[in-house]
C-alpha cells in the first residue's frame, strides 16, 4: 500500500485464467485501487470478486476501469459492479473483446483519450489511449501530491512493453505508444504494472532501443 498524501494506492493480485487464440495461460494480475478512506477507483478487475471487494473495505467504488479489453483485466468486473453499484468503464476499441467475456452485456461507460477521472482524496487520472497490445489499450496518469504516477496495464512492463503476435495486437503500433504518449512522461514517474512489479518511465526508457533490435 503506498500513500499519496490523503490518496491511497493499494495492489491487489489475483490468479486465473488468460485466454486468448484458443489458448490458455495462468495469471498473477495486479488490480489498482485508488482513492481515500470513502471512495475507491477500481482498475482492471480480475479473476476473483470476492478478494477485490475485501480490499474495498465497504468504501463506495466511484468507477471500474479496464485498461483493455482481454478476458484477464474484465473477468470480475460485471459481478463487481453488480456488487458495488458502480460503472465498468472501456475504450470502445477493444469492444470486440469485451463481447468475447460478456456477449450482450456492453460496459456502462467509454473511456476517450483526453478523459480526466477524478480520484478521491485529490487529483484526477488522465486517460491515455495506447494501442498495439490491443486496439482499445489506455494507461492512466496522474500527479498525485507531486509524484507522477502511471497505471500502464499490459501496454508497459518492467523489463520492457506488452506482450503481441496475437489477435488485434500490433508490435510497430505499441512501440510507437510507448515512445509518443509515455516516454514523453517525466523520467521519475512510478508505473504501476498490469503484471508483475512496478518501474519508472526512466528506466524503460534506457532500453527502448533496444526492444526495436530483439523484435520484444
Amino acid at each position: 500500500m503506498a500513500r499519496h498524501d490523503g490518496v491511497r494506492v493499494d495492489r491487489i493480485i489475483t490468479r486465473g485464467e488468460f485466454l486468448i487464440d484458443g489458448q490458455r495461460f495462468t495469471v498473477d494480475n495486479n488490480i489498482w485501487l485508488v482513492g481515500d478512506a470513502s471512495e475507491v477507483l477500481v482498475i482492471d478487475a480480475a479473476h476473483d470478486p470476492s478478494v477485490i471487494m475485501a480490499a474495498i473495505e465497504g468504501r463506495r467504488v466511484s468507477m471500474i476501469v479496464a485498461t483493455h479489453g482481454h478476458n484477464d483485466h474484465i473477468n470480475a468486473a460485471v459481478e463487481l459492479a453488480e456488487r458495488v453499484q458502480a460503472p465498468v468503464a472501456l475504450c470502445q476499441a477493444d469492444l470486440m473483446l469485451w463481447e468475447m467475456v460478456y456477449p450482450g452485456r456492453p460496459p456502462d461507460l467509454q473511456l476517450a483519450d483526453g478523459q480526466q477521472i477524478p480520484i478521491a482524496g485529490g487529483g484526477w487520472l488522465h486517460v491515455l489511449h495506447t494501442p498495439g497490445h490491443s486496439p482499445g489499450g489506455v494507461c492512466l496518469y496522474g500527479v498525485i501530491n507531486g509524484e507522477p504516477v502511471l497505471f500502464s496495464g499490459d501496454t508497459l512492463f518492467r523489463g520492457g512493453p506488452g506482450a503481441t503476435g496475437r489477435s488485434f495486437s500490433d508490435f510497430p503500433t505499441l512501440l510507437n505508444s510507448i515512445r509518443r504518449r509515455l516516454l514523453t512522461l517525466p523520467q521519475e514517474t512510478v508505473v504501476h504494472t498490469g503484471h508483475g512489479d512496478d518501474t519508472t518511465i526512466g528506466t524503460e526508457a534506457l532500453e527502448y532501443d533496444q526492444w526495436i533490435v530483439r523484435g520484444h
